[in-house]
């Protein structure tokens, strides 16, 4: 049952980063990502005023947990904000794979964090992951618009944090209830948008490119809300392997690729094909040494 529950979070996720795709190309990135946040938190605020109702904030007034999720919502932005500039300038075939490449950044974490040790089946995905970020990579750089992969680095750089989320997700899972990390994440992150792109716009710093209404921004607020939803519940899943979870919420990059290739018409194809291969082969024998 679980296992079901990931494929359909994946598949959200593979939505979500459509979405996010077609609402950021030739669009002011900050503005999007705030209405993002916006319209996240109008989905979880019904959670908020429950937990209100009831006296406790959800938090049973503890001013740590508070900071705790407030630190959760600063990196999830540095991530996301590196991440919607990346797949404005990148094709998707490019930014997803460099996107699921998380659970083995999640895996190094884990080695230098927790002290994980690796079997013979998790090194050889671990190494064969390196192995296609360093290719998508090379493809990546020669497609950036001329940037010198400016974008492939910031599409790392955004994988990586959201390798620290993941991780920080554990330790916070450990501590307080799915709901509770999942609706004041949505309330402080919708905050901190907020002042930021207030704080732009009276330095004049504000993207020079001007904002455009699109349907897609309410829909990727949706569709990451449930996949983070269905996460969250399968996290309290006590079968549940958390590797082996996030793994095969990776396997949402085949949604966007194939977006790429067959509507968008992306270049490169063929290479990208064998690298999203090797990938899939990666996190396949990182779910086998995982189980």
């Amino acid at each position: 049952m679980w296992i079901s529950l990931a494929l359909t979070s994946a598949f959200c996720l593979g939505i979500y980063d459509v979405m996010k795709k077609l609402s950021v190309r030739g669009n002011n990135v900050p503005v999007v990502l705030m209405l993002t946040t916006v319209f996240s938190l109008l989905l979880m605020l019904p959670f908020i005023i429950a937990g209100a109702s009831k006296g406790n904030f959800g938090f049973c007034n503890s001013a740590q947990a508070h900071a705790l999720v407030l630190l959760k919502a600063i990196i999830v932005l540095g991530s996301w904000l590196m991440g919607y500039f990346a797949i404005k300038h990148l094709p998707l075939t490019v930014q997803g794979p460099i996107n699921a490449s998380r659970p083995v950044m999640v895996l190094v974490g884990a080695m230098i964090i927790f002290g994980e040790r690796l079997n013979a089946l998790q090194w050889a995905g671990l190494l064969l992951g390196f192995a296609s970020l360093f290719f998508i990579s090379r493809i990546g750089a020669k497609e950036g618009s001329g940037q010198g992969g400016k974008w492939v680095w910031l599409s790392v750089g955004a994988a990586a944090l959201g390798a620290v989320s993941a991780l920080y997700d554990k330790f916070l899972l450990r501590r307080y209830t799915p709901v509770d990390v999942q609706s004041w994440f949505a309330f402080y992150q919708c905050v901190i948008m907020i002042a930021l792109v207030l704080l732009l716009r009276s330095t004049g710093r504000s993207e020079s490119v001007k904002f455009r209404w699109r349907w897609t921004i309410p829909l990727i607020s949706l569709f990451l809300t449930g996949a983070d939803a269905l996460y969250f519940y399968v996290l309290s899943n006590e079968e549940a392997l958390v590797s082996v979870v996030s793994m095969l919420r990776r396997g949402s990059v085949v949604v966007p690729f194939f977006y790429g290739m067959i509507v968008l018409r992306e270049r490169n194809i063929g290479a990208k094909a064998m690298d999203l291969m090797l990938l899939m082969i990666s996190l396949g024998l990182l779910v086998a040494g995982s189980a």
